[in-house]
């Protein structure tokens, strides 16, 4: 009898279970919600229905070995998420929000600045190089308002009236080309743009995450072989065999950068010091052809507005290089600067300002050849 009455309930326990199951077939968050509390994080590798639940963010611990970069940042990583949630924890907090913004910013700015000198919209190019105007520390420097002619290279950067030679510059018939000038602004898009993909998007998977770091280390590089050619065309403008050897030279650096980095192994944390070296190299390399351009160019009325510039461009690439190498402030308090104040949003700040200092410097070069011409 009681072997009965245990076979006679039994039944009735099962029953009890199922009855409450064949409702949560409407709520699956129920059914899950236990698997969940245990720490099974099914939905970070894509077993859970789509929109059930958001995904988690780990802590540093948690890593795959291919995610783990900075140990001085702990938490709020993204591992494993499918490529729509991916793009838009966009609109979300963590570790890689401001590694994101930052350069797709720098990459909107630098759109406008290509569409209105292509438009010729001079009014929206004047509004966006009051900030590349304000790095200056020269206080010579008396800018005009002139800017229907920004297009041309004729806006007045500097006052004429501080020239004391008795010499006076007139307009030339045709404007010198701008070829240069817009091969330095598609190559500092192209390093933004493929940046912010890869800081967006490597938390996909292994393979997406290396192919992405490739790519984010050719736009580095692109940027600044790019970076070269407005100064060196326009200072040598009437030494053309200087201007072959000496853009040959950068980009044969350029490309001997970009088959090293191509390598997987050089794509780990651990050669960070060694790509901060190579793309250093290519910045001193660039002190040869600056010294040259800098005794032929000696009695160019705009010589010290342009060494301002140039300067502040070296200075604020140098400054965010040894950041992104130091992984200062947080290595001196891990875990304060997960999501905002860590040195590679830091570095992608310096960045975008040595660009834009760059690009200050871009327009005092047309301006002056635009007047001289060769």
């Amino acid at each position: 009898m009681d072997v009965g009455v245990f076979f006679q309930r039994k039944p009735k326990k099962m029953d009890f279970h199922q009855t409450p199951r064949s409702h949560d077939v409407v709520s699956p968050q129920k059914a899950y919600k236990n698997k969940d509390d245990e720490g099974l994080d099914l939905h970070n590798h894509g077993t859970l229905h789509k929109g059930i639940k958001r995904y988690d963010l780990k802590s540093f611990w948690e890593l795959p070995d291919h995610m783990k970069d900075n140990e001085f940042i702990l938490n709020y990583y993204r591992v494993c998420w499918p490529l729509k949630e991916a793009l838009f924890s966009i609109f979300r907090w963590h570790n890689e929000t401001l590694n994101v913004w930052t350069h797709l910013i720098g990459f909107l700015l630098f759109l406008g600045l290509t569409m209105a000198n292509i438009m010729q919209v001079p009014q929206i190019a004047d509004l966006l190089c009051l900030f590349t105007r304000s790095i200056l520390t020269s206080a010579e420097a008396n800018f005009s308002h002139n800017s229907e002619e920004l297009f041309l290279g004729t806006r007045e950067l500097v006052d004429l009236k501080l020239i004391t030679s008795s010499k006076t510059i007139t307009p030339p018939v045709t404007t010198v080309t701008r070829w240069p000038f817009f091969v330095f602004l598609g190559g500092s898009m192209f390093c933004l743009l493929s940046s912010s993909i890869c800081h967006l998007f490597s938390c996909h998977s292994r393979t997406l995450n290396i192919f992405l770091l490739r790519i984010d280390y050719v736009g580095i590089t692109t940027m600044i072989i790019t970076s070269f050619f407005p100064p060196i065309y326009y200072i040598f403008l009437c030494d053309s065999h200087w201007q072959y050897i000496y853009l040959g030279g950068i980009t044969a650096m350029g490309m001997f950068t970009i088959l090293t980095l191509l390598s997987p192994s050089l794509s780990t944390g651990k050669f960070r010091a060694f790509r901060a070296l190579l793309f250093s190299s290519m910045g001193f390399f660039g002190m040869i052809p600056a010294v040259h351009g800098t005794i032929v160019n000696w009695t160019n009325p705009k010589r010290n507005t342009l060494l301002a510039y140039e300067c502040s461009m070296a200075l604020f690439y140098l400054v965010g290089t040894g950041f992104y190498v130091s992984r200062i402030p947080e290595r001196f308090k891990p875990g304060w600067f997960d999501l905002a104040g860590h040195s590679h949003q830091i570095f992608h700040v310096f960045v975008v300002l040595g660009a834009l200092a760059h690009y200050g410097a871009t327009l005092v070069f047309l301006e002056y050849r635009d007047h001289v011409g060769c």
